[in-house]
C-alpha cells in the first residue's frame, strides 16, 4: 500500500473541528482534511500521541467493504518544520458548494420542543430525528443510524457522539441524506502502543476483557451503552433489524486484507487488530445474529400455526 508524503501539498484555509490538529490540503486536485495524531489528554499515559491515523483509515475502509458510504481515506506522512515526521490520515472532503454537512448536534438544536441541551441519549436522538421537519424520510435516516451503530460495535468505536456523524444536505434541492461515515479515529484501541498490544495478546483474560467491554458514546438513561450487552439482549427492534441487514455483508477476509496491506503497521499491531475484529465478530455480532434469526423463525412458525389453526387455539 502506497504511503503518501503530504508535506509539500498546497494548504488552504479550513473550518474543521475536533480534538486533533488538522490541515486542509490539495492532493491530486482534490481537497483533503489531514488528521494528525491526537495528543494524549489522559493522566498516567506515557505516550505523547495516539494511533488515530491507523484507526481512522481502517475504520472507514471497513465501512466501505461492508457497502456503507464512508469518507475516502489515505495514509501518509507529514514532515513538520522541526524535522519530526508523523503518520497522518487524509480524509477526502465530501462536501461541495451544493452539499453541506450538518453534524447531528446542530440538527438537535433545531428542536425547539427540547427544553434542554442536546445529548447523546438514544431517546433524544430518535425524538430529534422525528422532530426535524426538514428530514422527509425519517425511517431511512434511522435505519442508517442503526447500521452505523452495528459497524461501530464491530470496530469498537466508543466515540460516536452527536458531533461525530451527521446529515448531508443539498442547499439547492433540500435533499437530506445520511452523511458518509467519518471520525472513526477512536476505534480499534488507538491509545495502545505496539508494546501494549503485544502484552494484551499475551494475556487472553485481559485481552478478552478489553474486547468485550467497549462502550458506545450513545446513552440509555444516562449510561453509556455496552455494545455487547445491548446487541445481545435483542431488546431494540431497530437494532435487531440493522444487524440482520449488516452482518451478512461483513467480509472478514476483506477486513484482514485492509489491515495486512499497511506495511508501516507492526506485526503485533496487525495481530491485535485482526484478533480484536475476529473476536467481536464472533462473540458479539455472530452470536446475536443467530439469536435474531432464531427469534424470527419462531415468529414465522407461530404465524403459520395461527393461520392453520386459528388464533383461539394458540396457547
Amino acid at each position: 500500500m502506497k504511503i503518501i508524503d503530504f508535506t509539500d501539498c498546497q494548504t488552504v484555509f479550513n473550518s474543521y473541528r475536533g480534538s486533533e490538529a488538522k490541515l486542509a490540503l490539495i492532493y491530486q486536485n482534490e481537497k483533503y482534511m489531514v488528521k494528525f495524531p491526537d495528543p494524549i489528554r489522559q493522566k498516567g499515559r506515557e505516550i505523547s500521541y495516539i494511533n488515530n491515523a491507523f484507526s481512522e483509515y481502517i475504520g472507514c475502509k471497513i465501512y466501505e467493504s461492508i457497502g456503507i458510504t464512508a469518507q475516502e481515506t489515505l495514509l501518509g506522512i507529514y514532515k513538520q518544520s522541526n524535522g519530526k515526521e508523523k503518520y497522518v490520515c487524509a480524509c477526502k472532503d465530501f462536501t461541495s458548494e451544493d452539499k453541506k454537512l450538518y453534524e447531528f448536534e446542530t440538527i438537535q438544536l433545531s428542536n425547539v420542543e427540547l427544553e434542554k441541551k442536546p445529548t447523546s441519549e438514544l431517546t433524544d436522538i430518535m425524538n430529534d430525528i422525528e422532530a426535524c421537519k426538514l428530514i422527509k424520510d425519517k425511517e431511512k435516516i434511522k435505519a442508517a443510524f442503526w447500521e452505523m451503530f452495528i459497524v461501530d460495535a464491530f470496530i469498537g468505536n466508543p466515540d460516536r457522539h452527536t458531533a461525530n456523524w451527521g446529515l448531508l444536505v443539498s442547499e439547492k434541492s433540500d435533499q437530506v441524506e445520511f452523511a458518509p461515515i467519518y471520525d472513526c479515529g477512536s476505534s480499534l484501541c488507538p491509545l495502545y502502543m505496539d508494546e501494549d498490544m503485544q502484552r494484551k495478546l499475551n494475556n487472553p483474560v485481559e485481552f478478552n476483557n478489553i474486547v468485550q467491554n467497549v462502550y458506545s458514546a450513545i446513552r440509555v438513561e444516562g449510561k453509556r451503552i455496552n455494545y455487547t450487552g445491548f446487541i445481545s439482549s435483542l431488546e431494540n427492534k431497530n437494532c435487531n433489524e440493522a444487524l440482520l441487514r449488516v452482518f451478512p455483508k461483513i467480509d472478514m477476509d476483506k477486513a484482514y486484507e485492509i489491515i495486512n496491506a499497511i506495511e508501516i503497521v507492526s506485526p503485533a499491531r496487525k495481530e491485535f487488530y485482526t484478533k480484536f475484529l475476529k473476536t467481536r465478530y464472533e462473540n458479539i455480532l455472530q452470536r446475536a445474529y443467530k439469536k435474531v434469526i432464531k427469534q424470527e423463525m419462531a415468529k414465522d412458525s407461530r404465524k403459520e400455526i395461527m393461520v392453520k389453526n386459528g388464533p383461539k387455539r394458540i396457547r
